[in-house]
């Protein structure tokens, strides 16, 4: 009955006692009664078994509100019809006083959904039209567009594709009713990652979106040019941006993926219903939105940016128009919806350029030797190998009371291994994998050192092991390991050489004191320390790390720098999009708060002592980039065409999409940013001389405010001088300015100054100079290290 007096409380407002059948009807022993009123006004018509209602019968609430269908044993439950004072109606499957199953709801706005239902809530295949005509037809989940659907607007426009908390999410299809297309990647609501935008006369765009805004390069064929198969250029993009998030979900953009097919609806039984359940979270699209997404790239103007500083306005329409030279392509970069460069090439030239692009990328993966051996299946067998055992691993670790860690928890016999057949055994689940063998390294110290770090062992599993697995990206360095990263961009797990493992082994114990005592350390941190042994004894080793670059802003450059120069260059035929730089193609210094930069150095020095008492050397800053477009083309920016966003206010979509003025520094405001750990720092907001050394925060226009913290969210100022063929002037120095924001840390701490590494040292030194060589000994390694970064990379400002 508890159900039954629920659904009576939320329908007619009156008190449970005065809705209980049980306590409502008087006569004992009755088997049918035909009508019955009760003592709050309400009125039973219809059948009873003993004294519930029971089979077909009519409730009619005080209210108005009336239910006509099936009950069971005092319940509603089989097919029935609800009637609402509002004018709501429902009528379909009902399960224990629940909407459960398949129904069609009236709106008291006229709007319709027809349905699956589970628990009062649109759950499964639906489709809803809403009182202003727009229609959406596709999955739901808890109320709200979730998996693949389709949208149409009342204006004629369409989006065919995937849905994430109601909003466009993942791969889908935009069709504009001017005839303009996007086919490509989508994050709440807004186009973001690789894609295609197809003009109606026929001209093409092929580049990435960020936030709505095209940023990084691309390639415009105009109308009538030969135009590569939508197949070959998706898996271009894919290759060309190289970030997860894109690649993963883009790896191919096919149109027929997202036909949306009505499954063969069982109308089964379930569950319960109120009129607030029913009518929230409806998931309109708002009509102001609607009228926006009539906007589309074709009207928009596009910015030409020349070195000198000059620009012109060119119309985007006259821009897909067919060319004279059909042969002609332009290849473009953006930067937040700001075109900075535009190169004209050759049609040939261009697919020429892929070509031997595609086989450099293919001769470096055939060297490799990890990635040789476990290609393909192979390396799908390793990640749910390695899935598996950190599960396993975690889940045995975690129930542990917490305690401090002992020399013990350090030594050789600090193992937990185990035996994974593939059939299954009673420590170990079934899986669909090969026999392996697994090894965890110091269980206890990594488990404290994660807690340090701030990590829930829940999520941390289900980043690693959930159900959207690994994603295996290309090693940007020379030691051809396999590194994987989590779904939610925060952990990268690479692969070890056998003598890396003890180093790492080794300078455990003073590693954990040294991230113990400075929380705001640059140094890697390591997460988990890992070991598979397969069929023929072939053992991996695996090593768990934050991923310095976990940010929802775009990196654009990044930078590998040691401080030597000895071959520290990336030849230009080898340099794509996502290629990790070194120090020679580092052309740009960088400028910071005075506050800011004695914290950075301070905690560089502390860093380079601990790395040099473990005689550790090549190791090295990984810097990434973000820049902001040019602050004089600002007010020039690309207008972005309005997506349609569920239940956005027009003001705040606006600021979403409109980048204006420059980075600002602002007192840190914990309510106001997101104080979670990352995977990578963990320490405190960082003061800023510039206001008076209080805590700040860094207002980033177009994505919100962030928190600053020692290697990540670091506001700076990249100036980058231009040369005389750049300038055409032989008298004065310019500079390009550009506002940045900075990600770092100290990577690829696992190389000893040895025996093999002294013997490096006095070959080369005979034949280069001693100090531009990066086998040096850890002294000066970390001297030389330090004052590159402080001369050429953060100069203090005059």
């Amino acid at each position: 009955m508890t159900r039954l007096k629920n659904l009576f409380d939320e329908g007619s407002g009156t008190s449970t006692e005065q809705l209980d059948p049980v306590s409502c009807v008087n006569v004992e022993n009755v088997e049918r009664l035909n009508e019955k009123a009760f003592s709050n006004g309400d009125l039973y018509v219809g059948d009873f078994k003993e004294i519930l209602p029971h089979s077909k019968g009519k409730y009619t609430w005080s209210d108005g509100t009336v239910y006509e269908g099936d009950w069971e044993a005092g319940k509603m439950t089989g097919k029935g019809l609800l009637h609402w004072p509002s004018g709501a109606k429902y009528n379909g499957d009902i399960s224990g006083g629940y909407l459960h199953g398949f129904g069609a709801f009236t709106a008291p706005d006229g709007s319709i959904y027809e349905g699956q239902w589970r628990m009062n809530i649109r759950h499964g295949f639906g489709r809803k039209k809403y009182s202003n005509s727009d229609v959406y037809e596709g999955e739901w989940k808890e109320g709200v567009h979730e998996g693949k659907g389709r949208y149409f607007w009342n204006n004629g426009n369409k989006y065919t594709g995937n849905w994430k908390r109601g909003k466009m999410h993942g791969r889908g299809v935009m069709e504009w009713v001017n005839g303009d297309q996007y086919n490509g990647c989508w994050l709440n609501g807004l186009r973001h990652g690789c894609g295609i935008y197809q003009y109606a006369d026929g001209g093409y765009y092929f580049g990435t979106w960020i936030r709505g805004l095209k940023d990084g390069k691309g390639t415009f064929y105009p109308a009538g040019s030969k135009c590569p198969s939508l197949k070959k250029c998706s898996i271009s993009l894919g290759y060309k941006n190289g970030h997860k998030s894109v690649s993963s979900q883009c790896s191919s953009l096919n149109l027929e993926e997202f036909v949306v097919k009505k499954p063969s609806v069982k109308r089964s039984l379930s569950e319960k219903i109120s009129i607030s359940g029913v009518l929230r979270s409806s998931g309109r699209m708002s009509h102001k939105t609607a009228e926006n997404s009539r906007l589309s790239d074709s009207g928009r103007e596009f910015i030409r940016y020349n070195s000198s500083g000059t620009f012109s306005l060119d119309s985007d329409a006259g821009q897909s128009e067919v060319q004279e030279n059909t042969a002609v392509v332009y290849e473009r970069e953006y930067m937040q919806g700001v075109m900075i460069k535009e190169r004209i090439r050759n049609c040939t030239e261009l697919s020429k350029k892929d070509e031997k692009r595609t086989r450099s990328h293919a001769k470096e993966t055939k060297k490799s030797s990890c990635v040789g051996i476990f290609r393909g299946k192979n390396s799908y067998h390793l990640m749910l190998n390695l899935q598996l055992g950190i599960r396993y691993t975690v889940g045995k670790i975690t129930p542990v009371p917490k305690r401090e860690v002992r020399n013990a928890d350090f030594g050789d016999r600090a193992r937990i291994t185990m035996f994974f057949p593939r059939r299954g055994s009673q420590f170990t689940p079934l899986h669909k994998s090969i026999d392996f063998y697994w090894k965890d390294y110091c269980p206890m110290v990594f488990r404290n050192l994660r807690e340090m770090f701030k990590l829930d062992a829940a999520e941390y599993m289900m980043s690693i092991c959930g159900d959207d697995g690994l994603t295996e990206i290309s090693s940007p360095g020379k030691s051809g390991s396999i590194f994987y990263l989590s779904h939610d961009d925060k952990f990268v797990i690479k692969t070890l050489k056998r003598s890396e493992l003890k180093v790492l082994l080794k300078m455990l114990p003073n590693y954990y004191n040294h991230v113990k005592e400075y929380e705001n350390t640059l140094i890697t941190k390591f997460f988990g320390l890992h070991r598979i042994t397969l069929a023929g004894r072939r053992k991996v080793r695996f090593m768990v790390m934050g991923n310095m670059f976990c940010t929802e802003l775009r990196i654009h450059h990044r930078y590998d720098l040691k401080g030597s120069t000895h071959g520290r260059y990336t030849e230009k035929d080898k340099i794509h999009e996502n290629t990790t730089l070194k120090d020679l193609d580092l052309s740009y210094e960088f400028h910071m708060d005075k506050s800011l930069r004695k914290f950075l150095f301070y905690q560089i020095d502390v860093d380079c002592k601990f790395l040099k008492s473990q005689q550790i050397i090549d190791y090295s800053l990984l810097l990434g980039l973000h820049f902001r477009a040019p602050k004089q083309l600002n007010g020039l920016l690309e207008p972005p065409n309005m997506m349609p966003n569920i239940e956005s206010s027009p003001t705040s979509h606006e600021e979403l999409l409109f980048p204006s003025k420059g980075l600002l520094l602002v007192a840190h405001e914990p309510s106001s940013v997101n104080t979670e750990p990352g995977p990578h720092i963990r320490g405190k907001a960082l003061r800023a001389y510039s206001l008076g050394d209080k805590e700040v925060d860094v207002l980033v226009p177009g994505t919100g405010r962030l928190r600053v913290q020692l290697g990540v969210n670091m506001p700076a100022q990249a100036n980058h001088k231009l040369y005389r063929d750049e300038t055409d002037s032989a008298e004065v120095e310019l500079f390009e300015v550009y506002d940045v924001v900075l990600y770092m840390g100290i990577i690829d701490i696992l190389q000893e100054y040895n025996a093999k590494k002294k013997a490096e040292n006095a070959c080369k030194s005979v034949k280069y100079d001693p100090l531009s060589i990066s086998a040096v000994e850890p002294e000066l390694y970390a001297r030389r290290f330090i004052g590159f970064l402080q001369q050429k990379v953060f100069p203090e400002l005059p």
